[in-house]
């Protein structure tokens, strides 16, 4: 898909990566975008930064997802582009995670998702083309070894996108999932093992490489592209890669922050 002319919601869209991909869809000659988020003095400012629209919205309330793809049309129109990007980092691993902060994960990084499709898939499906962006992680691909709930949320996001593809992709509905490791934003990681493995990059890059994968219409959406190499191996032998995680465990924990 290209970006020109086209119609673009993102969550999460009032810094970091959602605010990266904004500008970067204003570049490539978006017709409209509209930028959600929690806080409306940061949404209006950003958005009047951008020259873009913004709304609030809490994506884990499904009436709220409801009323920005609702908004986004009245504005502009159809959505050709929905980019579920909110997301939030979640401490913890087993026993030393509160069911409360599991809850919120599953809310945050999946049924959002979710939402997000139930509002836009009707009209997509209707004129036969549409786009779903969902954000997980490398975290959902891999493993964030310092977060349980993150890692296994992520990694649900990371199914749901697949299960969209397969089960919409002869609607005419793409769908691609952005699965970075560390990214200049408030969520960077701090430790190898959580995504710094290979380097922080800026969000600018990321955007590029969204716009790039939206372009080829590819489903993985890799900013750090030894991800893909990453996931190939774990393929081959998942004992071999439970071992090399276990050992970067290790490094770690007794690595400075």
């Amino acid at each position: 898909m290209e970006l020109k002319n086209r119609v673009a919601v993102i969550t999460g869209g009032s810094g970091g990566i959602g605010r990266a991909m904004a500008r970067a869809f204003i570049a490539e000659g978006a017709r409209g975008v509209v930028i959600a988020d929690l806080d409306a003095e940061t949404v209006g400012q950003a958005a009047a930064e951008m020259g873009c629209e913004g709304t609030v919205c809490n994506v884990t309330d499904e009436s709220q997802v409801a009323a920005l793809v609702a908004f986004a049309e009245e504005k502009f129109g159809a959505v050709d582009l929905f980019c579920s990007n909110a997301g939030a980092g979640g401490q913890g691993v087993l026993t030393d995670a509160p069911n409360e902060v599991w809850q919120r994960q599953w809310e945050l990084h999946v049924m959002a998702h979710l939402y997000a499709a139930r509002a836009v898939l009707p009209g997509m499906i209707a004129r036969g083309e549409g786009y779903l962006l969902n954000t997980a992680s490398a975290a959902g691909l891999l493993a964030a070894i310092g977060s349980g709930p993150y890692t296994v949320t992520k990694a649900a996001a990371v199914k749901l996108a697949e299960f969209l593809a397969i089960t919409h992709g002869d609607d005419g509905i793409r769908v691609s999932v952005l699965c970075p490791q560390g990214v200049n934003t408030a969520m960077a990681p701090r430790r190898l093992g959580d995504g710094q493995t290979d380097g922080i990059i800026e969000p600018e890059e990321l955007a590029r490489v969204v716009v790039d994968t939206i372009r080829e219409e590819r489903f993985y959406v890799l900013p750090h592209p030894e991800v893909g190499e990453y996931v190939r191996r774990k393929g081959d032998d998942i004992d071999r890669w439970l071992n090399g995680m276990r050992r970067l465990r290790r490094k770690s924990q007794t690595a400075p922050e």
